[in-house]
């Protein structure tokens, strides 16, 4: 099975487990606007700023989740149906980790659903540093994903090597770090000591490569209740 498909069958367990999939209940899913998702942050180069990913947010009994994608729209259904969605179609694949996070918050089983927003993001990267030197002492640090307050607090003060599928990013420095294509990928994950790996790669089906390659600490709210479900290091102090 894929990350995914793993992560699915834990989350059905726990679903049945509370004797929610046969319940007639509504999931939505709708994506947000820029100033919805994140306010206005300082920057200007955020991928959902250029119109390269939308934030997708499903409410279920009053909790709200949310998941980055570049596949959106809108659906409605139970969690029986939600279950069954086909993993391999990339908005079945936000869908289902939208509402995810959102059954897991309103289980109490996770937090931080919510992205943040403002100066939030800001914040987030000055807290990253200190908490990678707590757990990891002076690592090399692979970073998938192209966050650019977070590339920025970092590349300062750790080597730091960034893969990103945007082409308007690669070959670029930006924010004192070069940023690298998928066909890096696996010289990173020889070179890294530790990968900072956005949660998004959970909902575009990537999340396979990163995990058990080498340490891993997660960043966003995408992967929050997947996070919760399997035990993985998740960084995400700012949001909601």
């Amino acid at each position: 099975m894929t990350i995914l498909e793993q992560v699915r069958a834990r989350a059905i367990k726990v679903w049945e487990e509370a004797g929610l999939m046969e319940q007639c209940v509504e999931v939505t899913a709708a994506p947000l606007t820029v100033e919805q998702a994140i306010g206005r942050p300082e920057g200007h180069d955020f991928p959902i700023q250029k119109g390269k990913e939308k934030l997708m947010e499903a409410q279920f009994n009053g909790a709200k989740g949310q998941a980055f994608t570049d596949t959106y729209g809108n659906y409605r259904g139970r969690l029986a149906d939600i279950a069954q969605l086909d993993l391999a179609e990339p908005m079945s694949q936000a869908i289902f980790v939208a509402t995810l996070n959102a059954v897991m918050r309103s289980l109490g089983r996770t937090d931080c659903t919510i992205h943040c927003k403002d100066a939030g993001p800001a914040e987030c990267s000055r807290r990253i540093a200190e908490h990678i030197r707590d757990a990891h002492g002076q690592p090399k640090i692979g970073m998938v994903g192209y966050q650019p307050a977070m590339i920025g607090a970092l590349s300062g003060q750790f080597e730091i090597r960034v893969l990103d599928l945007d082409p308007d990013n690669i070959g670029q420095v930006k924010h004192g770090a070069l940023i690298e294509g998928g066909g890096a990928t696996d010289d990173v994950l020889r070179w890294a000591d530790l990968l900072l790996v956005t949660g998004t790669t959970l909902a575009n089906g990537s999340i396979d490569m990163f995990v058990n390659a080498k340490p891993v600490i997660f960043y966003g709210t995408t992967i929050a209740g997947a996070a919760s479900i399997m035990g993985w290091d998740r960084f995400c102090p700012q949001s909601m």
